[in-house]
């Protein structure tokens, strides 16, 4: 089969042998198409089944109806390769789009004398070939009655070779031919070669021949040999039973010996008397301890109780301490009190009797203290109008420095977000070579970090990230919208297991400060999306989140629905229609939250207002958003620039308010410092007066109380010493009785412990005896079990002297004296069992050697034989493979002058002259074409110099000269006028329907997009008319409409 631009020729056949009944008949017997049927192939879903005619049969419709796809069809059908048909490279692409799978069934005839298995298949055989999307293929033979008989590929091409049906022009068989010459020759080769290896292993076969006949000849020569081995082998016996005799009594001297031995009884009573004394002494020591435990315990709980009482004689000790240096302060308190008193009666006395004009010094004191009066309420005064002035100020200050933090904050305010303008400006720039770069200058050195430890093997699976470098925008104008909803996912990374989220984190540590590293997501990586049916939010107007982006990685898309859950969430532009969506209604199914395209978040019961207006990652235009940048720069500095120069006025102004406000206070304390001395001379002077007019009679009297009241205080102070001291002997002697206790205590812990180690002396000797013990009761058991095993070993061993005795006696019935030892009869025996080994190796048995020698004999006289046959064989083949090759050469030239002159002939039907130049050495043909008008230079041998009309006429006279030197059943033509003009498509026509009429029992198929009204009436012609392809159709109903 094969295809080329100008159309489609199919071929195939096999010389047939015509019978007389076959000769009045019209139409061919086997290889004929009867149908033809597609589903699900290329474009169509369906076409046919087409009803063949036997001979001429034209396939007429327009483009896109389904004519090339017969024959596409046709030739994969019959088992044809994908390339074959100029249509695709693989038959995955002959499948329908959104079809699993496409059908071809072709229907071939089978009837006649050379019908292929016609019992088996019928008059028709049904070939049915199913092609996969994934491009798998399947083909199923079925009989004329659609029963199934075979589904191998052996089978299609046996039906193929058997109807010769050929592809690529191959129906003259003459590359089958020189295909069988070539593989005869490699044969002949071969089997020469084969010949020459056999005559080379003649030559082996003959030298051991000859050394086998050698050893033939010399069978006799070791006899002595064998009759001296019998002989050795008896003496050989009876020694080995004469060395069991002997082992045998050495078995019993040593069982009488150790029955003898009484050592391990003796030992094992030794162990148990110390064991017995050991623990007399142990129970003892236990005892012991056991009753100085029990006075330790008695003892203990004495201590126990002396404690308690000590404790209560202890406090009520302190409690009268206490109160004894109580009464003690009370009295020295006293004492005080009353030596005061005295003082001061004295003093009293003593400024009366010296003040004898004291009239006039009280009224110079009562003047100074009106004048020191007056002095103060000035100050006070002062001191009222400096506070109240340092309140003002104070007042001012605070408000300075208020607006002055005020400025400073807006400021910080401008200058962070100036920094941050700066930022992103600079990562705008770097964004234009490096896209990594909007999402942090560290991103780019980050990644290459991962790369390198991925490749170093360190991670499971490599971390995906930033997720933002995974996602797109159907619509740039919702870039602020889908920011917003994803905030710091878009700078996040992906981890699969725990592992490489822990180094991921180490690795980021060497990039990122502490608290500005990206959100690691832990998630198993999945390349299947999930299925989002029923759980994605869904509206008739307005769109998921999911719908305006583009994420290219799975698991991308996939951590995006965990994370953040934006199946759930829509995307609404405008405000107010958010709002009214989400808040005033019922929210849509499965939708949680929406956002607006300025970024606004809108849920059922709250809005929140975004506060980025402007999108920093997704933004598509880099110049545009410089620009902005620059500008919010420009005003951004001229804001700061305005609120530095406030802020230095400010500043300045608050300094001056500051050194006023410390002047006021410096004059309030200076007053404040005035107004207490005054205050202090008035004090004192009036507190002189009142002392020099107290009654001194009043003063006497309450010392004398104090004296009385002092003396009580002593007594009772005395009384309580007495009773702290009775207090302190009760102690004393309490702490005494303690003491002895507790020593008690400790003597007897002291006699426990040394008892205790006396005790685990005890333990470890009756430890230690009782592992003697033990030993020795093991080594008596092991004694018993060596004594048993012995008279086992003594019986067995005359078991086996008996044994030995009967074997001798078979070998000797005979006992044989013998002097030498087994070892030596032993060595003797083989040495000569390897000598004849040595020699039986050299020159085989004497049974083996005469067979081998009979078997030398045959072999080499066959060998002998075969060589001369195959030689005589190979001679004769030479000569049948020269004949044939002649024969072959002038079938070609036969073949060639016919196809010349059925070129030629065909051309002439035009005017034209043509002629073809075969090259079999080359294998290439040329053909030249000399078109009408033109003189002898007109001869055009590059055919891509004609016209369209007269190429494509050339083309298929070209075809019509090999149909007619090949043999086949059915031959087809694909769009073999399209570029004919009506007279030269009207000759084609003529020659391919006298062509036709002269080749009867050929099938003949044509496809033509063209009219087929001008052919003639004839029952050997038949029409198959596709219809309209279903855009065609769909046109032609849409103008109807119009019209």
């Amino acid at each position: 089969m094969s295809k080329s631009r100008g159309g489609v020729m199919v071929s195939g056949g096999k010389r047939r042998r015509v019978s007389d009944e076959r000769d009045s008949s019209n139409t061919g017997d086997i290889g004929l198409i009867e149908s033809i049927a597609l589903k699900n192939f290329m474009c169509h879903r369906l076409l046919g089944p087409f009803q063949f005619g036997p001979n001429v049969n034209f396939i007429v419709g327009n483009n896109g109806s389904g004519k090339s796809a017969i024959l596409t069809a046709l030739i994969v059908g019959l088992g044809g390769k994908a390339t074959d048909t100029n249509r695709g490279t693989s038959v995955k692409d002959f499948v329908k789009t959104g079809e699993t799978s496409a059908e071809i069934t072709v229907k071939v005839r089978n009837r006649g004398l050379d019908a292929f298995k016609r019992d088996v298949y019928g008059d028709s055989i049904s070939i049915e070939r199913r092609i996969f999307s994934d491009g798998s293929r399947t083909c199923k033979l079925r009989s004329k009655t659609g029963q199934l008989i075979s589904n191998k590929k052996e089978e299609l091409t046996s039906i193929l070779d058997h109807f010769n049906i050929q592809f690529f022009m191959k129906a003259t068989l003459l590359d089958q031919m020189k295909r069988d010459f070539v593989h005869i020759k490699q044969t002949k080769t071969l089997t020469r070669q084969q010949v020459e290896r056999q005559e080379e292993a003649l030559k082996d076969l003959k030298l051991d021949f000859l050394q086998k006949k050698e050893r033939f000849e010399t069978l006799h020569s070791f006899s002595d040999m064998r009759e001296q081995l019998p002989s050795l082998q008896r003496n050989m016996a009876w020694s080995l039973v004469r060395d069991k005799e002997q082992f045998v009594q050495r078995l019993k001297e040593d069982v009488e010996k150790e029955e003898s031995n009484q050592k391990h009884q003796e030992s094992l009573k030794l162990c148990q008397t110390e064991l017995t004394a050991a623990e007399q002494k142990l129970r003892g020591v236990r005892s012991r301890i056991e009753s100085v435990t029990q006075e330790q315990e008695a003892l203990s709980e004495g201590h126990l109780r002396l404690k308690e009482q000590l404790k209560v004689v202890s406090k009520e000790h302190n409690e009268q301490e206490i109160v004894y240096f109580r009464a003690l302060n009370k009295f020295k308190e006293s004492e005080r009190e009353q030596n005061f008193l005295q003082e001061k009666i004295n003093k009293t006395r003593t400024s009366l009797s010296v003040s004898k004009d004291g009239e006039t010094e009280y009224s110079k004191q009562q003047k100074r203290i009106v004048s020191l009066r007056k002095q103060l309420e000035e100050v006070e005064e002062t001191h009222s109008q400096l506070n109240e002035e340092i309140k003002n100020e104070h007042q001012a200050l605070f408000t300075g420095r208020e607006a002055r933090d005020k400025l400073r904050l807006e400021e910080r305010n401008i200058q962070v977000l100036l920094d941050s303008k700066v930022r992103r400006r600079n990562q705008v720039l770097a964004s234009r070579s490096n896209k990594l770069k909007r999402f942090g200058d560290q991103v780019p050195d980050l990644l290459i970090s991962i790369d390198e430890a991925n490749a170093a093997g360190r991670f499971k699976k490599k971390p995906i990230g930033p997720l933002g470098a995974f996602i797109s925008l159907k619509d740039p104008l919702l870039a602020a919208a889908v920011e917003a909803c994803l905030r710091g996912f878009m700078k996040a990374f992906c981890c699969d297991n725990h592992r490489d989220e822990a180094l991921l984190q180490d690795i980021m540590r060497r990039h990122y400060t502490k608290g500005n590293r990206p959100q690691i997501n832990v998630s198993r990586f999945s390349e299947k999306l999930y299925n989002l049916r029923g759980r994605k939010a869904l509206h008739t107007d307005f769109p998921s989140l999911l719908d305006v982006i583009t994420v290219t990685s799975p698991v991308v898309f996939n951590c995006l629905i965990d994370m953040r859950g934006v199946e759930s969430i829509l995307i609404i532009k405008e405000n107010e229609v958010a709002r009214q969506v989400m808040q005033q209604s019922r929210p849509p199914k499965n939708c949680r939250e929406a956002f607006t395209a300025e970024g606004d978040q809108v849920f059922p019961n709250r809005y929140y207002t975004s506060d980025c207006k402007r999108a920093k990652y997704l933004g598509a235009d880099l110049e545009t958003e410089i620009r902005v940048l620059d500008c919010d720069l420009e005003s951004l500095q001229a804001q700061l620039s305005r609120l530095q120069l406030q802020d230095r006025c400010v500043s300045a102004n608050i300094q001056k308010m500051e050194s006023g406000l410390n002047r006021t206070v410096l004059n309030l304390k200076r007053n404040l410092a005035s107004g207490n001395q005054v205050e202090a001379s008035t004090s004192e002077l009036e507190a002189a007066g009142e002392e020099r007019i107290e009654d001194i009679c009043s003063l006497e009297e309450v010392a004398e109380e104090s004296r009385q009241k002092m003396e009580a205080e002593r007594q009772a102070m005395i009384e309580e010493k007495e009773e702290l001291e009775q207090h302190g002997e009760n102690v004393e002697h309490m702490e005494s009785k303690d003491s002895s206790v507790r020593e008690r205590i400790d003597r007897l812990c002291e006699e426990v412990e040394a008892m205790k180690e006396e005790q685990l002396e005890l333990e470890a000797e009756c430890s230690k005896h009782e592992q003697s013990l033990q030993v020795s009761e093991k080594k008596l058991k092991s004694h018993a079990e060596t004594m048993a095993e012995m008279k086992s070993g003594l019986a067995q061993t005359e078991e086996e002297l008996k044994e030995c005795v009967s074997k001798a006696s078979e070998i000797s019935p005979q006992r044989q004296v013998v002097s030498a030892s087994s070892r030596s009869l032993d060595t003797e025996i083989t040495r000569l069992q390897r000598k004849i080994k040595v020699y039986e190796s050299i020159h085989g048995e004497q049974q083996l050697t005469v067979r081998e020698y009979a078997e030398a004999v045959s072999l080499f006289r066959q060998k002998s034989k075969q060589a001369r046959d195959l030689r005589r064989f190979i001679d004769r083949l030479e000569h049948i493979i020269s004949d044939r090759q002649s024969r072959y050469k002038v079938l070609r030239r036969s073949l060639s002058v016919r196809c010349k002159l059925y070129f030629n002939n065909f051309m002439i039907k035009m005017n034209c002259c043509g002629s073809m130049i075969f090259d079999h050495d080359n294998e290439t043909l040329s053909i030249s074409v000399m078109p009408p008008g033109r003189g002898d230079e007109g001869v055009l041998s590059d055919m891509r110099s004609l016209s369209g009309g007269e190429r494509s006429f050339s083309t298929v006279c070209f075809m019509l000269s090999l149909w007619e030197i090949t043999e086949s059943p059915f031959r087809c033509l694909d769009e073999f006028d399209v570029y004919m003009d009506m007279h030269n498509r009207r000759i084609s026509l003529d020659l391919l329907l006298e062509l036709s009429e002269r080749q009867t029992l050929r099938q003949f198929i044509f496809v033509t997009p063209l009219t087929t009204s001008n052919l003639p009436k004839s029952r050997l012609i038949k029409i198959h008319k596709l219809p309209d392809p279903e855009r065609i159709c769909s046109e032609a109903q849409q103008e109807d409409k119009d019209a």
